[in-house]
C-alpha cells in the first residue's frame, strides 16, 4: 500500500519511514510526484496546518495521505516560535538563523528555558481521518551541540538526558521525539482500525 507523506523535508521523511518500517506500506514524499503541489500553511495551529496539508494533498492525488505540522514552543516566549518555527528568523530562514534568533530572544530570561516540541500527525484516505498529537519536553540551551537532527535539535536538551536532540542517535530519537510519538501512535491506530 502506498501512502503519501505530505512533506518535501528529507529529515522528516527518513524519521517517518523508519517508524513505518516492518509493515507492508510504502511511504512516498511529495518529491515522488510530478505535480506542482503546494499547500499554503496559513492555519492558526499545528492541527489546522496538518489538516490543510492532508486534505489538500488527498484532493490532488486521491491517495491515502499522512501529514504533520510541528514546531517548538518555548514557555518564556509564550509558546513562540510555535507554528512559525521553520520561518522564525524571517523569509529566508535557515536552521542556523532560527537558532541564533532563539538564543538572542532568550538572553533576557533566566534559565532554565523550558520548552517542548509539538507534532500533530494526520491521516486522511478520503473516508477516514485520524488526528494525533505528540510532545517532547525539555529545555533550550545557549550553545548548539551535536550534528544529528535538524531544526532546533542542537539547542534542545530533552528531559532526563544530558545530550541534545542533535547528539542522541536516531534510534533513541525515533522512540522519544514528538514526531516519533505522534507517528507511532498514528501507525498503531491505522493497524488497529485495519486501515493499513
Amino acid at each position: 500500500m502506498d501512502i503519501v507523506f505530505a512533506t518535501r523535508n528529507k529529515g522528516k521523511l527518513k524519521e517517518v519511514k523508519k517508524i513505518f518500517s516492518g509493515i507492508n506500506v510504502k511511504i512516498n514524499s511529495l518529491n515522488d510526484y510530478d505535480k506542482k503541489i503546494d499547500v499554503i500553511e496559513d492555519g492558526k495551529s499545528f492541527e489546522e496546518n496538518a489538516l490543510k496539508k492532508a486534505d489538500g494533498i488527498y484532493q490532488l492525488l486521491k491517495l491515502p495521505v499522512i501529514s504533520d505540522d510541528s514546531g517548538l514552543e518555548v514557555e518564556q516566549l509564550n509558546g513562540a516560535p510555535g507554528i512559525y518555527s521553520a520561518r522564525y528568523s524571517g523569509e529566508n530562514a535557515t536552521d542556523k538563523k532560527n537558532n541564533e534568533k532563539l538564543i538572542e530572544e532568550l538572553m533576557q530570561f533566566p534559565i532554565p528555558h523550558l520548552a517542548k516540541f509539538v507534532c500533530v500527525a494526520v491521516y486522511n484516505d478520503g473516508i477516514n481521518r485520524l488526528i494525533i498529537q505528540g510532545e517532547f519536553k525539555g529545555q533550550i540551551i545557549s550553545k548548539p551541540r551535536g550534528k544529528n537532527g535538524f531544526g532546533y535539535d542542537p539547542l534542545f536538551l530533552p528531559d532526563g538526558l544530558d545530550k541534545t536532540s542533535a547528539e542522541i542517535d536516531s534510534g533513541l530519537k525515533n522512540k522519544i521525539s514528538h514526531r516519533a510519538k505522534a507517528f507511532s501512535k498514528l501507525k498503531e491506530m491505522l493497524l488497529e482500525n485495519k486501515l493499513i
